[in-house]
C-alpha cells in the first residue's frame, strides 16, 4: 500500500482492519460476570481496571467482537475524548463499553497496531478529530461513522517497524519504572497489614483525629501558573502529571490545595478508588473541588496513605455516597470514617520503612514521566519524517547510558 492518505471506511470495507463501539449499558447488564472497560479505566498508554477476568463463553457469543482482544488499540470517544491504550498480550478481557472504540487491524494487513496507537497521539489525528468532537451541544464526541470518516498515511511496515523500535524501547522502559512502583507499592501495603496484625495496641478512632479533610484552599493569582490535577487524571494510586497551565485557563472547580504528604481521594464514584499520595514538592499542584485532600496530623503520610486504601475504607464510603447515577461523598463524611491506629511506636517504625518504599516507587514514576516526554517529543517527528529512525535510536541510546550509570 502507498504511502497515501486512506480513510478507516476504505480500510474497513478491505477487511484490514475492524472498528466498532462499545455496546450499549442496556446490553451489557444483561450480562454483569463480564466486567466492563469504561473510559475511566483508560489511561495514558494504560488499562487500569480492578475488574477479574471472568467473562463466560456463552456471554462472549452475546457480546461478540465487543469483547477486547490483546492489540486492540482503545480510543475514548465520549466526555474526555482522546486517551488511548493498547490492549496487552496477557491482561484480561473486558466488554467495551459504548463511550469507547476500538481498532482491530488484521494481522497480515499494512497497518501495525502499534503504529496505529502512535498515530492516535499526533497532531495528524487531532487536526481531524477537534474538527469533529465538539459538533453537538453536549459532551465531546466522536461517533463511529466520525471515526470511520478519519485518513490515516500509512507507511512501509520497515519505517512503521522502526518507529515502533524506537518508542516502543521508551515504552519499555516506562513499563519497567512501572513493576517496580507496583513491587513497592505491595511491599507497603504487605507491611502495614503486618504491621496492624503485630500491635496489640491498636485503636479504632474516626478520621478526623488523625488528618485534616480539605484544609487549604488555592490562592488564585492573576498572571501564576498551576498543576491541575482533576478525577479523569487519578487512578488507584496514581496521577497523570498535569502539564503547567495559567489560572486564566483554569476551570472553576480548580480551587484545593494539595501538598507533598497529602492523600488525595475522589469524592465522586468511590467505588472506582481514584486516589493518590501526594509526593511531588510542588506548590503549583492544584486539585479539583471533587477531590477530598487528607492532610495527615497524628500520623505520618504513609500510615495515612494505606489507611485509606484499604478495602474497609472503600466500603465505608460506598455506604455513605449519596445518589446513585452519580455517588458523592460528602467532605465530613471522609472525617468520619473509623480507621484503625497503631500504638506510636509501631508507627514510628512502619513510617521509617514504609515512606522509603513510597519514595522509591515515586522516583521511578518521576522518571517515566521524563521518557513519557522524550517519547511524545519523538513522536510527531518520526511520524512526519522530520527525523530518522536512526537519528532517534542515537537519542534513546543516550537515555539507556545515562539511566545505566
Amino acid at each position: 500500500m502507498s504511502d497515501r492518505a486512506i480513510s478507516f471506511s476504505e480500510l474497513a470495507s478491505e477487511s484490514l482492519i475492524e472498528i466498532g463501539a462499545g455496546r450499549p449499558r442496556s446490553v451489557l447488564d444483561q450480562y454483569p460476570s463480564i466486567p466492563i472497560l469504561r473510559v475511566a479505566d483508560v489511561q495514558d498508554g494504560r488499562i487500569e481496571s480492578r475488574s477479574p477476568d471472568r467473562v463466560p463463553g456463552s456471554s462472549r457469543k452475546v457480546i461478540g467482537s465487543k469483547v477486547s482482544q490483546p492489540g486492540d488499540v482503545v480510543l475514548t470517544v465520549k466526555g474526555t475524548v482522546g486517551r488511548v491504550a493498547l490492549m496487552p498480550p496477557d491482561g484480561p478481557c473486558f466488554a467495551y463499553s459504548p463511550q469507547l472504540c476500538y481498532f482491530r487491524p488484521a494481522a497480515s494487513g499494512p497497518l501495525r497496531s502499534r503504529y496505529l496507537y502512535y498515530w492516535l497521539k499526533t497532531t495528524q489525528f487531532w487536526n481531524q478529530a477537534d474538527a469533529l468532537k465538539g459538533q453537538t451541544d453536549m459532551a465531546d464526541y466522536l461517533s463511529l461513522s466520525d471515526i470511520q470518516a478519519l485518513k490515516i498515511r500509512i507507511p512501509s511496515l520497515d519505517r512503521q517497524d522502526g518507529t515502533i523500535e524506537v518508542l516502543g524501547s521508551l515504552d519499555d522502559m516506562i513499563t519497567v519504572n512501572d513493576r517496580i512502583a507496583s513491587v513497592a507499592d505491595e511491599l507497603a501495603a504487605t507491611y502495614f497489614e503486618e504491621t496492624l496484625s503485630a500491635d496489640e495496641g491498636i485503636a479504632d478512632v474516626v478520621l478526623a483525629d488523625i488528618a485534616s479533610v480539605n484544609l487549604r484552599q488555592a490562592i488564585r493569582w492573576r498572571d501564576g501558573n498551576l498543576r491541575y490535577v482533576d478525577i479523569s487524571r487519578v487512578g488507584p494510586g496514581r496521577i497523570e502529571w498535569p502539564e503547567r497551565i495559567s489560572w486564566e485557563e483554569a476551570p472553576g472547580r480548580a480551587r484545593r490545595a494539595a501538598s507533598l504528604g497529602d492523600t488525595i481521594w475522589s469524592a465522586v464514584r468511590p467505588s472506582r478508588r481514584s486516589h493518590a499520595l501526594i509526593l511531588d514538592d510542588d506548590p503549583e499542584l492544584v486539585v479539583s473541588t471533587g477531590f477530598a485532600v487528607l492532610t495527615p496530623a497524628k500520623v505520618g503520610p504513609a500510615y495515612l496513605y494505606e489507611v485509606t486504601r484499604r478495602d474497609e475504607f472503600v466500603q465505608y464510603l460506598e455506604s455513605v455516597a449519596e445518589g446513585s447515577a452519580y455517588p458523592v461523598v460528602r467532605a465530613e463524611r471522609f472525617g468520619q470514617a473509623v480507621v484503625p491506629l497503631a500504638s506510636a511506636e509501631r508507627l514510628t517504625l512502619f513510617e521509617a520503612k514504609a515512606m522509603p518504599m513510597r519514595r522509591r516507587a515515586h522516583a521511578a514514576l518521576v522518571q517515566s514521566r521524563a521518557l513519557a516526554e522524550l517519547r511524545d517529543s519523538l513522536l510527531p517527528k518520526l511520524m512526519s519524517g522530520e527525523i530518522r529512525v536512526r537519528e532517534a535510536e542515537k537519542v534513546v541510546e543516550g537515555v539507556r547510558w545515562r539511566g545505566s550509570r
